[in-house]
């Protein structure tokens, strides 16, 4: 009962047990990659197990039943490949990069750490300490704090407003037993996506499909995400040991199937995206020298999202920035863009998207998202299509909707 489908280039094989597999072949180089994306994050713990979610993509480097550390660590590293993970608010991911030569020995390596982990005690202590210092090393950086806090400004108790690393009680708590009790409770088949890219042909990838991961016992744990129901605007302020004031202004925004979507993207990035001519970076930095970065961002998740925008400056010149950036938002609010505007920031947007899909590695994590959240991958053409359709009285309309001064949280983190 296996069926694959198959479109421009990319090949999605199911499995009897449900994993789906993702495949796209290139000719173009000799580096595969490869990897585990699951559709579980730090917003499936609950208050007692914060931080597990990171804890376990820890753990996976710890011990299976065949090999130990050591092993896994050496298994790839010694022929000049990666091994590699992370977690966001919803997904965690295992990957690995290497010679094509190596495809087979990166695939079983992957499902061996994803699937078969043990969790040592001894390993599972050390580690303890690892993340303990992991916190402290971001505690050290007021700006990765002050994101972590911006998240807890606008989602509060809601666990989208936890700290991945978790909190360090819930850290020290961890027991072999939580992080089979997490997996079990959470995983399940169709959360479950091995996405890869290379010069290998897609029967191939079929054949290791077969062999490695026909076998995986079913999960079928995967309770129901807590919906994040009301958001309330928020401001804050802490003294810090830091020369330097920094900021963040944002607000809920919308969920990953959302219409407004697309619009939003290309309002965000006009705003404040990478390119050095948006909107906050020709205002604050280009134009009055206030500011060295500053970005406005738009991640959206399964049942909402979060606009923000970052920038430090110095203590003196933080009440005046935060006017100017306030300005541009309500800019954008009162004036339509002209039709050369309009055309000038799709392009960017366009050009930038196709960029990013030129990094096979992106692409290989790019696809894995892709069909757990929309079960299917846009391809370029859909998506500029898309872009294309915005038009300027839709963001002027969104920005009305976005930007109004009473919905925007705030936080500010300024010198002793």
């Amino acid at each position: 009962m296996h069926f694959q489908h198959t479109m421009s280039s990319i090949n999605i094989y199911t499995l009897n047990n449900g994993i789906r597999v993702i495949h796209r072949e290139i000719t173009s180089s000799q580096i595969v990659h490869c990897g585990f994306i699951l559709n579980r994050g730090s917003r499936d713990e609950n208050i007692h197990n914060q931080g597990i979610a990171h804890f376990w993509e820890h753990m996976v480097f710890k011990g299976t039943h065949k090999r130990k550390s050591f092993h896994i660590l050496n298994s790839l590293d010694s022929v000049g490949g990666e091994l590699n993970a992370y977690t966001t608010k919803e997904k965690i991911v295992f990957y690995a990069s290497s010679l094509q030569r190596y495809y087979e020995k990166a695939f079983e390596l992957l499902t061996d750490i994803t699937f078969d982990s043990v969790f040592p005690e001894r390993q599972l202590e050390k580690e303890k300490n690892v993340i303990l210092e992991e916190m402290a090393m971001y505690n050290d950086s007021p700006e990765d704090a002050l994101h972590d806090e911006f998240d807890q400004v606008i989602f509060g108790n809601h666990p989208l407003g936890y700290n991945i690393l978790g909190t360090s009680e819930s850290v020290k708590s961890f027991k072999r037993k939580d992080f089979q009790d997490f997996i079990q409770g959470n995983l399940n088949m169709e959360s479950i996506v091995f996405s890869s890219i290379g010069n290998i042909s897609f029967k191939k990838v079929k054949q290791y499909a077969d062999k490695y991961l026909a076998d995986v016992p079913v999960l079928s744990g995967g309770q129901k995400r807590v919906p994040f129901e009301k958001y309330t605007p928020g401001q804050r302020e802490e003294k810090k040991n830091i020369t330097q004031s920094i900021c963040a202004i944002g607000r809920d925004a919308y969920p990953i199937h959302s219409k407004q979507k697309v619009p939003l993207y290309l309002l965000t990035n006009l705003l404040g995206g990478g390119g050095m001519n948006s909107r906050l970076n020709l205002s604050l930095r280009e134009k009055r020298g206030f500011v060295y970065h500053i970005e406005a961002n738009y991640i959206p998740f399964s049942d909402t999202g979060l606009f923000s925008i970052y920038f430090g400056t110095a203590p003196h010149q933080l009440s005046r920035s935060i006017d100017l950036v306030k300005k541009e938002l309500n800019l954008l609010k009162n004036k339509k863009l002209g039709t050369r505007q309009l055309s000038s920031s799709k392009e960017q947007l366009m050009g930038q998207l196709a960029m990013a899909r030129e990094k096979n590695v992106s692409y290989m994590l790019m696809m894995g998202k892709g069909l757990l959240d929309y079960g299917h991958i846009e391809t370029l053409d859909e998506i500029f299509s898309k872009i294309q359709e915005v038009t300027a009285s839709k963001l002027l309309e969104l920005a009305n909707e976005m930007f109004h001064e009473d919905q925007l949280s705030l936080i500010k983190f300024t010198p002793n």
